[in-house]
């Protein structure tokens, strides 16, 4: 069974995808009669051919349309030929052209005059069988040689023994091949000495006395041979004079065809004889038999072409005295070749087939196709997909036929043909139905519609006799008469889109189901109209840039194409080469001149058409480059070098790239003598950067400055610089001498080394070299001009012995070195203010240490280059106005953006005036400060600049994306999305993506756009039980930013079952934080019970429960109250005893009059608040105390007590256990963890758990944690809550009122309390947070009110106060006794 079934799929797959070879075996497999393919193609074709004027020509053809001998009835072809395009038209009585019988194409006599050429053409063979079709050859160019002419003749020439010489023979090119040489009158045998040149010449190598004669060039046409003039070649003897190398032919610029032979020529004369060798790129060419050979001296000839040939070839001859070279570069080329050939082909009508086509060749080859001879033209339904294959929509009976794949480049075109016959519609393929065949698919619909493919899906049929369904899809434009036909790829499926369509166009479709026994009925047509598409403007043609000045551009363009009537504006869009950072500016008109730019530099520009839609497309990007100008700034770091008594070495660098505004062609170096106003001036080339200015006087001071040279003129020249000759040309034959002293002079952190030049003044000293470490003078070297006579080693270590070495070098390297050493001050001792460094070595070098503090950076500027790069500027006025830093200063630059959550500093240290602040974020805003260190002296912050980086798309998608439906609007969703998290600029809009297949292409997606910063959208008109996907992509001012994540969706399937699910939405858990969806149990209902309710029905069940419950409360509370007073000390009653007597004038409203509240709560009260502010440790140890910790530790007590006094007690408990206080509470009356089994149930009451002796919960421990820290809170009085009922439990559902204790304490859990308290007053806890609940709005108040004058009377409720008075005044006395 799995094999039949893996069969079916394979079957089904290839009609989707391969509609021939499923036809082909469906007949072949049932038997139908399908016509057979015809053996129609050419055996032979033509080629080009070269004819000669009035010689016969032969162009051959033969078309094959089957064996004559096995089959007699075979149709014949009918061949034709065309010259130009155009058919012959060949009379019977031409005797000049004739067809023969095999198909070729004979000329007699080729006419050919300068103006009348009736024969030279392109010609092509067409063959037609005209029950089948017709086919075309390949085109043949046919050349008639002219008559011969010489452009130049061989000349009298002269050659000395072994060098070369060369006779021309320039004739028609055409003529080459027929050319030849001959000497005295005899034919010249060539020879690998004795070579001709492509173009007819004659190359004579190693020359012998034998070459001597008379040379002629011949060309043999058909008519008689043509010969040039005769010269006189003459051999000289070798004199040994040398002669220089020179290229008598150099190589050209070839183009042949692979398989060709080439020679590439190369003669060089010149002595002493030169060697001549060839390179191919960097690779040296190496002979090789059968394919590279050096002939006639040099020249290269290479056998039978092969691509990997091709390259730049370069002749390079050289001699002990020189070497020349030349290069010529090689195409090869290659001419069209087939990878696969298009495929006979068997299809039915509304069918879409593809006839595949791969060549190759180089040039590229160009491909068209023809059928039955005439050109196919591209339209809606024959397209040409990936620039080869021929697809052809919705087959109708006349498109059978042959077809053929014609490919051409430059070096020839090939042609390969298929057939395509269309099956008669009715039978598809099956002889012989063997059973019913599938009713017509129901409820076929359109779920998904856009400008260009539409999706549909269908339910299966009623009757669908059989299994494995599989279904096509008709469909045609409407106004159209071809029918496309889509089958489903797999079987079962009931969907398929449709891809390609047309905007704003009307379709219609129609379904067939098919099984096993074949087509069943069609469904009923649909109409679908495609959704119009937003017409944009086109790209704007023809544009172009055009230089006016060094920093301008005047740009123009054509009106787009498309669009053009709509169009609003256009803007512009330029950039730097080298930046990411392009800039925009909008054009009203077809031209635009951008102003401001960069000297000398090249620009990518574009434009956009605008129109009401929106940016058009863009054009392709064009390049500028500015006009050059003359430099803005001079060159850098120049220097000057006494080279000797009489010149001076003069070494720059140019100037800044930014500042050259053009190509350097030279510098210009002014100099002058002394003071005097007069200047000389040389110049040298755009490369070198030093020039020796020789011829100066001896012992005189010059001054120089060197200014840069553009095409458009000279720059500014840079600041003078001095040097002074030497008196006398000092000796540099060897190093310098040892200098004659040396002296050190040490501080805290420094060594000032001073001394004198060596005692011989006769040689050149050029500098000095000064080295220092701690115990060996290697560790650091230093060196100085040769005029320095002291300098400050800076940056040592205190109390450190500094070994010191001095040493003077020139050109010929160092000399002699002398030693010293120190040990620097220790750190306390302070510099010796008597000490003037200046004043004791006169000289402006060593940096002297200044009490002063340095002056900060100013005029500290942020320039934003791009989104993420700042440039930060500043001045420092302790530099001389040039701002040239001389010293080992440097400036620190930090920076830090202004939002408060991210305050960290960075920093980063620079030699410039300037930093390059990179990696930073985009649209946001940074402040920048500089300081200054030199040495140990710093600056203080310099006042802040601030930018703003520039906006960039955004780096992440919307986040939080989701789905809802829309309340009693099945068809309509509401998607809900968060702002990406890296924006990187203002968010301008939305766009939402969706569509029914998540893994379908990008631009098969439905378009929704949001604009603006709507967080929220809705898509109506959509499909009911339907799963679709939802993607966002953000968009700022610079573009779109990443899309999220697929969300999914799925409409409900109907009306009610919508509606059903918002029902179901309804229920959703509204308590923060809560993993369980709050039921509604009852109030007190553990574990999710059903409870006691109140209700009419059972409210003596509740009263019942209720009287119990509080009997056993007070019980629990007098036992344990009485248990841990016994405990307490004297001067904890004297305590209660104050707070008794100060409170006991308090009065709080009831229900109906003022009641007076029991002193024990007032007691309580008093006890709990003496220690809030008393806190000596932040987690204090609880104390144990005698209250049991459960309530199974309490010892059962008389329960002879007032049953009646308890059932009112707790039922008027019951009405306010859940009364929300409006006062906050001590950490002390935080009520205690209930009793085991205690755990908050979903309306916010206990049910416990077991308290452990880690974990004390009756003993005043706090609570587990859980309960949010929002406030601390103080006790009130619980009877103050009778001012407000409390709410009915089914309100706890709010998420206003989160479950906290306070919302279930009970009386009797309040006397627990306060017995804890009491156990721990010489202990002192934190305050304990907790969460107060708001109360509730009036309207909720009042009826709360209803509900409990409902249930209880003022009189029961006063009665029930005095019973509860005086059975606390009873409590009290017991505890203070």
């Amino acid at each position: 069974m799995a094999e039949r079934g893996a069969r079916l799929l394979l079957s089904l797959l290839c009609l989707t995808f391969l509609y021939p070879a499923t036809t082909v075996s469906r007949h072949a497999d049932k038997g139908t009669a399908a016509r057979p393919f015809s053996p129609f193609w050419f055996s032979v074709e033509p080629w080009d051919t070269l004819a000669v004027r009035g010689a016969p020509a032969l162009l051959n053809c033969s078309a094959h349309s089957g064996d004559p001998a096995s089959e007699p009835t075979a149709p014949q072809a009918r061949v034709e030929w065309k010259k130009d395009g155009t058919f012959l038209s060949l009379a019977p009585d031409d005797g000049r052209r004739r067809v023969l019988p095999d198909g070729s194409l004979l000329i007699s006599s080729v006419v050919h005059s300068k103006h009348n050429k009736p024969d030279e053409g392109t010609y092509q063979c067409v063959a037609t069988i005209d029950s089948l079709g017709t086919i075309a050859s390949r085109t043949a160019r046919l050349t008639v040689a002219g008559m011969p002419r010489f452009s130049s003749q061989p000349t009298a020439a002269s050659i000395r023994l072994g060098d070369s010489q060369v006779l021309a023979c320039d004739v028609n090119p055409d003529l080459v091949p027929l050319a030849r040489w001959e000497r005295e009158r005899e034919p010249l045998e060539l020879s690998s000495r004795l070579v001709q040149l492509p173009n007819g010449a004659l190359v004579v190598s190693n020359a012998s006395e034998a070459d001597a004669g008379l040379y002629r060039c011949m060309v043999e046409n058909a008519g008689p041979a043509k010969t040039s003039e005769e010269a006189q070649l003459t051999i000289l003897p070798e004199t040994g004079e040398e002669r220089e190398l020179e290229f008598l032919v150099e190589p050209l610029p070839v183009t042949k065809v692979v398989g060709a032979s080439l020679l590439l020529p190369c003669v060089v004369t010149g002595y002493p004889a030169p060697y001549v060798r060839w390179m191919v790129g960097d690779k040296l060419v190496e002979e090789s038999e059968g394919k590279l050979e050096l002939v006639g001296g040099g020249s290269l000839l290479i056998y039978n072409l092969t691509e990997e040939d091709a390259g730049v070839y370069s002749c390079m001859a050289d001699n002990t005295n020189n070497t020349i070279e030349a290069k010529a570069e090689l195409t090869v080329q290659v001419p069209p070749e087939f990878l696969k050939r298009p495929a006979n082909i068997y299809a039915h009508e509304s069918m879409d087939i593809m006839f595949q086509c791969e060549v190759t060749g180089s040039p590229a080859p160009t491909v068209k196709w023809v059928k039955n001879g005439d050109a196919v033209i591209p339209s809606d339904y024959f397209k040409i997909i990936n620039e080869h294959n021929l697809q052809v929509l919705g087959l109708v009976k006349s498109d059978e036929g042959f077809y053929q794949c014609l490919a051409e480049n430059d070096a020839g075109n090939v042609q390969s043909s298929a057939q395509l016959i269309i099956l008669e519609h009715g039978s598809r393929g099956v002889a012989n139905p063997t059973g019913p065949t599938p009713s017509a698919p129901r409820d076929v619909v359109a779920s998904l519609v856009s400008t260009r493919f539409i999706k549909l899906t269908w339910r299966p049929p009623a009757e669908p006799n059989g299994e494995d369904l599989t279904y096509s899809v008709y469909f045609n434009q409407e106004g159209t008469n071809r029918e496309r036909i889509l089958n489903t790829s797999r079987p079962g499926e009931m969907q398929v889109t449709i891809q390609n369509l047309m905007p704003d166009s009307k379709y219609k479709f129609r379904v067939v189901a098919h099984n096993k026994n074949g087509l069943g009925e069609s469904s009923a047509v649909l109409k679908v109209a495609t959704q119009g598409e937003v017409q944009v403007p086109g790209p704007a043609p023809n544009l172009q840039a055009v230089s006016t000045t060094p920093t301008s551009v005047t740009l123009s363009w054509d009106t787009p194409l498309t669009g053009n009537g709509d169009v609003l504006t256009y803007k512009v869009y330029y950039m730097e080469k080298g930046l990411d950072l392009e800039q925009d500016i909008d054009a009203g008109a077809l031209s635009y001149t951008l102003m401001g730019l960069k000297k000398f530099t090249e620009y990518s520009i574009r434009v956009v058409a605008f129109n009401k839609h929106g940016p058009g497309v863009s054009t392709a990007d064009i390049t500028v480059t500015t006009l050059s100008d003359v430099p803005s700034a001079p060159p850098q770091n120049l220097t000057v070098e006494v080279h000797n008594s009489k010149s001076i070495m003069v070494r720059w660098q140019p100037p800044p790239p930014g500042a050259q505004n053009g190509e350097i062609t030279g510098y210009k170096i002014r100099y002058r003598k002394g003071t005097r106003k007069s200047e000389a001036a040389e110049t040298t080339g755009g490369t070198q950067l030093f020039q020796l200015i020789d011829g100066l006087e001896r012992g005189t001071e010059y001054t120089f400055r060197v200014s840069a040279i553009t095409v458009n003129g000279s720059g500014p020249a840079t600041e003078w610089s001095t040097a002074e000759t030497f008196e006398s040309d000092l000796d540099e034959s060897r190093v310098p001498d040892i200098p004659s002293s040396l002296h050190v002079r040490p501080l805290v952190n420094s060594i000032v080394v001073s001394w004198t030049p060596p005692e011989n003044q006769d040689m050149v000293v050029r500098g000095y070299t000064i080295g220092y470490g701690i115990g060996s003078p290697h560790a650091q070297t230093i060196k100085v001009d040769y005029k320095q006579r002291y300098y400050s080693i800076e940056n040592l270590d205190p109390s450190s012995h500094y070994v010191i070495t001095l040493k003077a070098f020139n050109n010929m390297g160092e000399g002699i070195p002398v030693y010293e050493s120190a040990i620097t001050r220790p750190q306390s001792d302070p510099i010796d203010p008597d000490v003037d460094l200046y004043e004791l070595f006169h000289a402006p070098y060593t940096p002297v240490p200044d009490p002063t503090p340095m002056l900060p950076p100013v005029g500290v500027q942020a320039s934003v280059l791009s989104h993420d790069t700042i440039k930060v500027t500043w001045a420092d006025n302790s530099l001389p106005k040039n701002q040239k830093i001389t010293d080992a200063r440097y400036y620190t630059v930090r920076w830090k953006t202004n939002i408060p959550a991210n305050t960290k500093l960075k920093t980063a240290n620079t030699t410039n005036l300037s930093h390059m602040v990179t990696g930073l974020k985009p649209n946001t805003l940074y402040e920048f400060s500089v300081m200054v260190t030199k040495g140990r002296r710093t600056s203080t912050w310099s006042m802040t600049a601030q930018g703003t980086t520039f906006e960039t798309i955004p780096s992440s998608s919307p986040k939080d994306v989701t789905v809802v439906s829309k309340e009693l609007k099945p068809r309509t969703i509401i998607v809900n999305w968060q702002p990406p998290s890296e924006a990187n600029g203002k968010i301008t809009g939305y766009i939402i993506y969706y569509s029914t297949d998540v893994n379908a292409e990008v631009h098969d997606w439905v378009i929704e756009p949001v604009v603006g910063n709507r967080l929220t959208h809705q898509i109506q008109e959509l499909t009911l039980d339907t799963t679709y996907y939802f993607k966002i992509q953000a968009r700022n001012s610079k573009g779109m930013g990443p899309m999220s994540e697929a969300v999914h969706f799925r409409t409900p399937k109907t009306e009610s079952s919508d509606k059903m699910a918002n029902d179901q939405a309804s229920n959703l858990p509204v308590k923060p934080g809560s993993n369980q969806p709050p039921l509604d149990h009852g109030f007190g209902s553990p574990h999710g019970k059903p409870g006691i309710t109140g209700s009419g029905d059972n409210h003596i069940l509740v009263i019942v429960v209720i009287i119990s419950v509080g009997a056993f409360t007070i019980i629990v509370v007098v036992v344990g109250a009485f248990l841990c007073t016994r405990r307490t000390t004297s001067h904890q009653k004297k305590k209660r005893a104050a707070s008794k007597s100060s409170n006991s004038s308090h009065k709080y409203k009831g229900n109906s009059k003022d009641l007076k509240p029991p002193d024990l709560w007032i007691h309580h009260e008093r006890l709990e608040l003496k220690p809030i502010d008393k806190s000596p440790e932040p987690n204090p140890v609880m104390t144990d105390t005698p209250i049991p910790r459960t309530s199974q530790d309490i010892n059962p007590v008389d329960p002879s007590l007032d049953n009646s006094l308890l059932q009112r007690r707790n039922s008027y408990r019951e009405s306010v256990r859940n009364t929300p206080s409006t006062e906050p509470l001590p950490p002390q009356a935080q009520p205690p963890c209930q009793a085991e089994h205690q755990h908050p149930d979903p309306e916010g009451s206990y049910q416990g758990s077991t308290a452990t002796d880690d974990e004390p919960s009756a003993s005043g421990s706090y609570c587990s944690a859980g309960q949010p820290p929002t406030a601390h809170v103080r006790p009130t009085h619980p009877l103050k809550s009778f001012a407000v009922p409390a709410n009915p439990a089914a309100n706890f559902e709010s998420p206003a009122l989160p479950s906290t204790p306070l919302l279930t304490q009970t009386g009797p859990q309040l006397h627990s309390v306060k017995t804890a308290s009491i156990g721990t007053l010489g202990r002192v806890r934190p305050p304990m947070p907790v969460t107060v609940p708001s109360a509730p709005d009036v309207p909720e108040t009042s009826k709360m009110l209803e509900d409990v004058d409902s249930s209880y009377e003022p009189d029961e409720l006063t009665e029930e106060m005095a019973h509860l008075e005086d059975l606390m005044k009873d409590l009290n006395a017991i505890t203070t006794a």
